[in-house]
């Protein structure tokens, strides 16, 4: 199961240089792999990621006028139901793989699906890249670039780990020692029908 590990942080690496090419929120995401594949949908969600990442440093500006602050806000709403659909759709792609496999009697649910646990994965990525590019900055005192690469000492370690968990998670559902059932998130904020903020303007 390594080669699923192996092939997030690929493509997870390649959304992350590929985004910051242009370093632009507004930048279209490109299509480097072919529609409905596994790479397509890990680089779209890295792509989402990377967008709401730097989306959420622009609306952290103390300078910012409050009407772009609130359009970025619920820019990076739209931007969390987007993540949410797609994680949701790497676990139905894990399903179908392992759709055939009868769990062993004693077999136990994971704390979380493999997709949030790849999710986690592509968050990596970006702090990863964000760290290494301050533990090099021209400019910043050593002794912040010295902390950065300490940070960035332990996020490569986490990766590791994190890889390796998924790794073993995986191999785990293949064999039939852990279930693969993963719940929907029911997301409630941007129901129009179950927002009461939403519903009650409708209602009066």
């Amino acid at each position: 199961m390594k080669e699923y590990s192996n092939l997030c942080n690929k493509v997870f690496g390649e959304s992350t240089r590929d985004y910051h090419v242009a370093d632009n929120v507004d930048t279209p995401a490109p299509t480097p792999y072919p529609g409905g594949s596994l790479e397509a949908c890990l680089y779209h969600k890295n792509w989402i990621d990377a967008v709401q990442w730097h989306l959420e440093d622009l609306v952290r500006d103390p300078q910012i006028d409050p009407t772009e602050a609130l359009a970025i806000k619920r820019r990076i709403d739209r931007s969390n139901q987007e993540r949410t659909d797609i994680v949701e759709e790497l676990d139905e792609y894990f399903r179908n793989v392992f759709r055939d496999v009868k769990p062993l009697p004693d077999a136990t649910l994971n704390t979380e699906s493999p997709a949030w646990a790849i999710d986690r994965l592509s968050i990596l990525a970006l702090k990863i890249w964000h760290m290494e590019q301050e533990a090099r900055r021209d400019g910043a005192p050593a002794a912040q670039r010295q902390r950065c690469q300490a940070k960035l000492d332990v996020l490569l370690e986490q990766r590791e780990d994190l890889s390796a968990a998924i790794d073993q998670l995986l191999a785990d559902i293949a064999s039939g020692r852990k279930r693969m059932k993963a719940y929907k998130q029911m997301k409630m904020y941007n129901d129009p029908a179950l927002n009461p903020v939403l519903y009650g303007k409708k209602e009066k």
